[in-house]
């Protein structure tokens, strides 16, 4: 029987730390596999010895999301000393690592629902201001988009526009072969982001900076003293400072009075270091927040496609799960993309197990065509 491939993210972790016997991992993590160790050199008797992260970006990922910058470990290397509390960066040979944060992820000490403390939303707010006052022209991190593709200073219209239309042809359309049938059978057409597309307009300029693009109760980290680091920068990008504080209340879901609050206190903290980024938020606000429903349609349907397993026997959990989920963000996103009806959960759970059955008898039939064009023929073509 042959073992399965060691990974790269596996080997080089292993590498550096001095063998697999140290690796803590693969954590959770959509977008990479990561390990966890102590580097050999340090002193195993000392206390609170750090430990260091080596990651690698998932095989066959899908990616929902329009990323700028080349490298997160760059990117955050070059933010030190401009952003407090993110993780240090070093190299070990070729391999970069970035300090792993002990401690707690927000949401696992304060889920939806729980009123954040205020000691945690000030540093919250503290990274906004930061991030307000990083000058983007500066930052000599390699980007992965050609200036062309990059909307001119202020045009806040053309930056929307460009996210929208990402999630409306890398993901929509580039997997409508294998998942088009079930958003359909969800009631969402092929047109509903061009129509949400269509109407973007009116919205006021504003100067851009960096956003992190990704600031939710799971990239918090909450030290024992307290102190909030932030992690995961890999969706980090040059743009509206306003869409950084949607995708943070669409994703963090505070409380209504929490929430106002921290949209207020937003505006104080980003004018203060770069005055006009809050100009017109109150009519543009709503405006990405309903980009950011659609977007969560894409995304949660897919990645709860790929979950199930319908073979007979095995839990049906999952597929509850999954339906509540995805009848979740078809009820958020009802308005952004127009939908005429929502299916109940359990009508969302029959297209899901649908489609499941149908994927899985896709997947055997190509399997079954592979194995038969890898048999000898003989000389008349049959199969031998």
């Amino acid at each position: 029987m042959t073992s399965e491939p060691t990974s790269l993210a596996r080997e080089r972790a292993a590498l550096v730390s001095g063998g697999e016997h140290a690796l803590v991992g693969p954590l959770k993590g959509y977008h990479h596999e990561t390990y966890v160790f102590p580097l050999p050199a340090a002193d195993p008797t000392a206390p609170g010895r750090s430990r260091w992260k080596c990651r690698e970006p998932r095989r066959n990922l899908l990616w929902f999301d329009r990323r700028c910058f080349a490298s997160e470990e760059e990117l955050v290397r070059a933010l030190a000393g401009h952003v407090t509390r993110i993780p240090e960066v070093i190299d070990v040979g070729e391999i970069g690592l970035q300090k792993f944060i002990e401690g707690r992820t927000l949401g696992s000490r304060h889920t939806f629902g729980d009123v954040v403390p205020e000691p945690l939303i000030a540093q919250i707010v503290e990274l906004f201001e930061e991030l307000a006052a990083v000058d983007p022209e500066k930052l000599s991190v390699p980007r992965r988009c050609v200036a062309e593709d990059r909307p001119a200073d202020r045009d806040t219209k053309g930056f929307l526009e460009r996210l929208i239309c990402f999630t409306e042809e890398q993901v929509h359309r580039a997997n409508a072969g294998r998942f088009g049938e079930l958003f359909r059978a969800l009631g969402v057409d092929d047109d509903c982001l061009g129509r949400l597309r269509r109407n973007v307009s009116g919205m006021t300029p504003r100067p851009f900076g960096l956003l992190h693009g990704d600031l939710h109760r799971e990239n918090f980290i909450v030290d024992p003293l307290g102190r909030l680091w932030t992690i995961d920068w890999e969706l980090a990008m040059v743009g509206d400072p306003l869409y950084d504080l949607a995708t943070h209340l669409y994703l963090m879901r505070y409380r209504p009075e929490q929430e106002r609050d921290m949209a207020r206190r937003w505006c104080e903290a980003v004018e203060q270091v770069r005055p006009g980024s809050s100009d017109g938020w109150e009519d543009d606000l709503p405006v990405i927040l309903d980009y950011k429903r659609a977007q969560s349609v894409f995304t949660d349907v897919i990645r709860a496609a790929l979950t199930l397993d319908t073979r007979p026997g095995l839990s049906w959990w999952p597929l509850i799960h999954a339906g509540r989920k995805v009848h979740g963000v078809l009820t958020r996103a009802r308005t952004a993309l127009d939908l005429a009806d929502v299916p109940s959960q359990w009508q969302v759970m029959e297209a899901l197990r649908g489609w499941a059955r149908r994927d899985a008898g896709a997947d055997r039939e190509s399997r079954e065509g592979e194995e038969r064009a890898d048999r000898p023929q003989d000389p008349s073509g049959d199969m031998a």
